[in-house]
């Protein structure tokens, strides 16, 4: 059954927006997807909003490019959390989306990630449905720790070694340190 709603503003967006349906798909989350324009479609975008939940959609994930308008219109006729995920598919390589959709008046929220952060938004989305879903809970937390595992291990060092022998050294030549 879908939880998340990703809707995009053009069927050009799919590309950009894919790394979402795949993180989804990998913690076992079910989705549907639309393509709705704010702009061309805006009846389209309001029932979208306004039957979501009854649906059974817990969250909406909408990515636009240029004006952005997309998350905000669906924001304006849901409750649900919307997360927002500008596309940088305008001359401003999707500055012009992030503003659109960080600056989101005051009562209408709309969380926003980086630009063309598709794969964080459905991360995002995973870690607030984690919060009731106990299957969801433990998908996101087996992708944080086999994350973890391939980063590079922290380097550990003595603080006081380094600092004196620098203090020392800056001695040598004449610094203050």
């Amino acid at each position: 059954m879908a939880v998340v709603g990703i809707v995009m503003g053009s069927k050009s967006d799919e590309k950009l927006m894919r790394p979402a349906m795949d993180t989804l798909e990998q913690m076992g989350i079910g989705y549907e997807v639309s393509v709705i324009s704010a702009h061309r479609n805006p009846e389209e975008a309001r029932e979208f909003g306004l039957s979501a939940e009854s649906r059974g959609l817990e969250l909406i994930i909408a990515g636009a490019g240029k004006a952005a308008h997309l998350p905000g219109v669906l924001a304006s006729w849901t409750t649900l959390p919307v997360i927002g995920v500008p596309l940088s598919s305008g001359s401003l390589m999707g500055v012009e989306s992030l503003y659109s959709m960080a600056e989101m008046p005051p009562g209408v929220p709309v969380a926003c990630v980086a630009i063309d952060g598709a794969k964080n938004a459905a991360l995002l989305a995973a870690s607030i449905l984690a919060l009731k879903d106990k299957k969801v809970k433990k998908a996101y937390q087996e992708f944080r720790r086999k994350q973890s595992e391939g980063a590079a291990p922290a380097t550990k060092r003595k603080c006081g070694a380094s600092r004196e022998k620098t203090a020392i050294a800056s001695k040598a030549k004449g610094k203050r340190t």
